[in-house]
C-alpha cells in the first residue's frame, strides 16, 4: 500500500483503529430528507463528534465550508429514487478527475447483491477501484439492500462483504444484524464499518446495536437519521463517539447522552 491510500486511509479509521462516519448524503434518492432540508445548519454542531462526512458532490459544493478539516468520503454513485422501480439500478455519477478536483479523501459507492442489477453495480465498484485506486483514493463499498430490508441477515450480509473485498473495496459498510454478526465481520479481510438503516425507536436501541457490533469485530459506524434524526443530535453524536473511540458500553452511553440532553 503505498504512503498516499495508507495517509488518507489513517484520516478516516483513526489511531485507535476506530471511526465515526456521518452520513447527509441521503437526498441523492430520497430527496429532502426530514431534518436534513439545510444539511449546513444540520451538521454545523455535529462535526466536532464525527471523523468524517459522507456526502453528494452537490451538497459538498453547495452547503459545506471548504475550510472545514473533516475528511470527505464522496457518495460517486446513483441514477435511481425512491419515485423509481428499483434503486438498486445505479450507476456512477463522478469521474476520477472530479473527485480529484473536490479533493475526496475517499469515495462510496452501493452494490446490490442479488438483485437484478447485482452484476452492474460489483462492475461499478470494479471500475472504480481501478481507477481510484491508481491515485491512491481508497473505495467504500457500500451493501445497499434497496427497499428489501429482510436481507440484513448474516448470511446474506457476510456474502455482500466479502464479494466487495474481493473486487478490492478498502472499507465496506453494510448493516448490524443480531445474529452472527461476527461472521460477517471475520469473513471480510478488509475494515466494516456499521450503517445505521432506519431511524430506531429509542435512544437505547441506538447505543445497544452499535456497542455489540463493535464488540464483534467492526470498526466504526457510519450512522445518519439516527443521529440528525434524534431530539438530541449533539447528545446522540456525543454518546456514539464514546462508544466508538472511548470504549463506553451502554449504560454509560445513555448516562452521556442524558447528560448532554438536559
Amino acid at each position: 500500500m503505498d504512503w498516499g491510500m495508507r495517509n488518507r486511509l489513517s484520516k478516516l479509521i483513526q489511531s485507535d483503529g476506530h471511526c465515526f462516519f456521518l452520513p447527509i448524503d441521503h437526498g441523492y434518492f430520497q430527496g429532502p430528507t426530514h431534518c436534513l432540508e439545510k444539511p449546513a445548519k444540520t451538521i454545523e454542531p455535529l462535526l466536532p463528534y464525527c471523523d468524517a462526512l459522507f456526502v453528494t458532490r452537490g451538497v459538498l459544493r453547495s452547503c459545506i465550508n471548504a475550510g472545514i478539516s473533516k475528511p470527505i468520503i464522496l457518495r460517486v454513485s446513483g441514477g435511481t429514487s425512491m419515485a423509481g422501480k428499483d434503486l438498486a439500478n445505479e450507476g456512477i455519477t463522478t469521474s476520477i478527475e472530479e473527485i480529484i478536483r473536490l479533493n475526496a479523501t475517499a469515495v462510496g459507492v452501493s452494490i446490490f447483491i442479488g438483485s437484478e442489477y447485482e452484476r452492474d453495480t460489483l462492475l461499478n465498484l470494479s471500475r472504480l477501484v481501478n481507477e481510484c485506486e491508481g491515485y491512491g483514493i481508497p473505495v467504500m463499498a457500500v451493501t445497499a439492500v434497496g427497499r428489501e430490508m429482510e436481507k440484513r441477515e448474516a448470511r446474506y450480509l457476510a456474502l455482500s462483504c466479502r464479494i466487495a473485498a474481493e473486487l478490492g473495496a478498502r472499507v465496506v459498510k453494510t448493516y448490524w444484524c443480531e445474529k452472527d454478526f461476527e461472521k460477517v465481520v471475520d469473513g471480510c479481510p478488509v475494515p466494516v464499518v456499521m450503517a445505521g438503516g432506519p431511524k430506531c425507536r429509542t435512544e437505547r436501541e441506538v447505543f445497544e446495536f452499535v456497542y455489540d457490533g463493535i464488540q464483534k469485530g467492526a470498526v466504526g459506524i457510519n450512522l445518519g437519521r439516527n443521529v440528525w434524526q434524534d431530539s438530541h443530535p449533539v447528545a446522540m453524536a456525543r454518546a456514539l463517539q464514546a462508544i466508538v473511540h472511548e470504549n463506553a458500553n451502554v449504560e454509560a452511553a445513555v448516562e452521556i447522552y442524558s447528560g448532554e440532553a438536559r
